[in-house]
């Protein structure tokens, strides 16, 4: 389905009755990212949306760096549970999608029952860089530099991308999406908005704390972020803090380990 919201509009997936949970995705995903998770959630009673975010997937992508920053973004999640009519909703956050999570649950915690964050951690926690996360997150840098960047993931039937995947993710469906007019440069404007170099050694953006009851999940394998930036997390919360560290995932929890998240939202989310 599509939905109108905060001037843009969303392909959204709005499956089951019963509480709501909202599933937000990061890059390269879209909103198929939950498919495995919306099935047991309806199973389990609940309703399930799964929107593209914003330069994502069948979502409109507006064009221009500023229109990715996070605030914005935070606008768009309002507007779409205000379409839907939802007042609150437990909110499930993946990698960006998590980032935004967060800053819902901080800035709107009307709107929030329970929030669930899976591989990063609260903005307001973030320590400063390490050796490790610098090592891990290098390719945020080459993100930086227009038109290069697109160029040089494009090339050799997206090596670059395939190679920094490593197996994890839905590489072809990634390309697939990636292909389409603009959908690169507009994924790619998340980090530029959002992580400009500058502001490598700045301070965490201040932040009112977490009110909702948090579960915060780690891929212990994970490629591109550190355990520190989701276990420091715990002090910006006030709401309960419950963590969960998966040896055997990496980033993707999602596919991963559908069946053990799966558990863990149906413990959780009631």
């Amino acid at each position: 389905m599509d939905i109108r919201a905060n001037g843009l509009r969303f392909h959204a997936i709005d499956e089951g009755t019963g509480t709501p949970v909202l599933l937000l995705h990061g890059f390269p995903d879209t909103g198929r990212l939950w498919r495995r998770q919306i099935d047991a959630l309806i199973g389990a009673g609940f309703r399930a949306v799964a929107p593209d975010l914003r330069g994502r997937g069948q979502s409109d992508k507006p064009k221009g760096v500023d229109q990715y920053a996070l605030p914005l973004i935070v606008q768009d999640v309002v507007g779409i549970l205000d379409a839907l009519r939802i007042e609150r909703a437990h909110v499930v956050g993946h990698d960006w999608g998590a980032a935004v999570a967060w800053l819902v649950a901080s800035l709107q915690p009307q709107r929030v029952n329970k929030l669930v964050a899976i591989s990063v951690g609260n903005p307001a926690a973030a320590p400063k860089p390490t050796l490790q996360s610098l090592q891990k997150g290098w390719y945020r840098i080459l993100i930086q530099f227009p038109g290069l960047a697109e160029e040089l993931f494009r090339r050799d039937d997206w090596y670059l991308l395939r190679e920094l995947l490593q197996g994890g993710g839905d590489a072809d469906e990634y390309i697939r999406n990636l292909s389409e007019p603009e959908a690169l440069t507009a994924g790619f404007n998340w980090y530029r908005a959002n992580l400009p170099v500058e502001q490598l050694l700045a301070s965490p953006p201040p932040l009112p704390p977490v009110q909702s009851p948090t579960l915060g999940i780690y891929g212990a394998r994970d490629l591109y972020v550190t355990e520190d930036r989701m276990t420091a997390s715990a002090r910006t919360v006030t709401g309960g803090w419950r963590y969960e560290r998966f040896d055997d995932a990496g980033h993707w929890v999602p596919l991963e380990q559908p069946e053990r998240l799966n558990r863990l939202l149906l413990d959780f989310l009631p």
